[in-house]
């Protein structure tokens, strides 16, 4: 691997054990070995997804992890949509360090997460909530901002705002998300506070993630205007890229989850028009479907370049 920038080395990329603080999200049903493995390997932190619910095919694909990659790894409980009571010990069990909790209260895994000796970071997308993980005792925060892709607070805020008014307020380490899909999006990350960065549409993007061609060229022939913010009156909110079927879903009052379609045909069968499919503002930056590794170093040598030239 290439020298690393100097402020690689810090909180977040020593609790995860990376050289690269970059976080794959952990998108349900893709965030599996296949793509989080590529990530580890290209030394940034892959993240094994539970909001799926389909905690066996999990089990597995942990498994596999560890046959495809000797690196660490993390796993995300998104409480939400995993309803088992035990979802804290289950993921115990798999033996990782690294977790990041979402879509619920940090008060309800963290403590037994840590009396485990799990490193936990909990998803936040208001200084309200970040202030009650903190409270909680969280290791981090990953600070989601509005215009990232998938499941939102009905009332978002851009990562522009968010990320300094949180870190204003918390010493706890800070990962970015939303709107990250390079080395100059990274570089001002940091400068507004993170010392890391999640991305999540670019990972959709990539060549080893797992979703059907059609979902990847969607997001590469994307404008930075063809996502729509759905189900604004319930929570949580969706993010996702501009098709018949998320249009006609727009201004509907009721709650969209129930019309979310049928998630297998999108994703692997690539029938746009089958589910909602999910994706954020960035996906009019990302202009071809690349392999991991070339995104993690294209990311890595933007950052210095930027750092440098702002320095100079």
């Amino acid at each position: 691997m290439t020298d690393l920038p100097t402020a690689f080395d810090n909180r977040v990329s020593r609790d995860l054990g990376v050289a690269i603080p970059i976080v794959q999200a952990p998108m349900g049903w893709i965030a599996r070995s296949q793509l989080a493995s590529a990530v580890c390997e290209a030394g940034a932190c892959g993240i094994i997804e539970t909001s799926s619910g389909e905690l066996d095919a999990v089990k597995g694909e942990i498994a596999k992890m560890r046959e495809l990659t000797d690196r660490p790894f993390g796993v995300n409980i998104a409480q939400a949509f995993v309803r088992d009571p035990a979802i804290a010990e289950f993921v115990i069990d798999q033996d990782v360090q690294f977790v990041t909790t979402s879509a619920g209260s940090p008060t309800k895994y963290t403590s037994v997460l840590k009396d485990a000796g799990l490193t936990v970071y909990h998803v936040v997308p208001t200084l309200a909530a970040a202030l009650k993980a903190v409270d909680a005792g969280v290791d981090g925060l990953v600070v989601e901002g509005g215009e990232g892709g998938g499941f939102k607070s009905p009332t978002p805020v851009s990562t522009m705002v968010l990320l300094p008014l949180v870190r204003e307020r918390v010493d706890v380490p800070i990962i970015a998300a939303g709107g990250i899909t390079d080395g100059a999006t990274m570089a001002a990350a940091f400068a507004l506070g993170a010392e890391g960065v999640q991305m999540g549409t670019r990972m959709v993007s990539a060549a080893e993630s797992p979703v059907h061609t059609n979902w990847k060229q969607a997001i590469v022939d994307a404008t930075e205007t063809d996502t729509l913010f759905l189900n604004q009156r319930h929570s949580p909110a969706l993010r996702a890229l501009r098709t018949e079927r998320t249009t006609r879903l727009a201004d509907s009052p009721d709650n969209v989850f129930g019309q979310f379609g049928d998630a297998q045909a999108l994703y692997f069968g690539g029938d746009m028009e089958a589910a909602i499919p999910l994706g954020g503002q960035v996906a009019g930056r990302i202009d071809a479907v690349r392999p991991v590794a070339d995104i993690i170093a294209d990311t890595v040598r933007e950052f210095a370049e930027v750092v440098e030239r702002l320095r100079g």
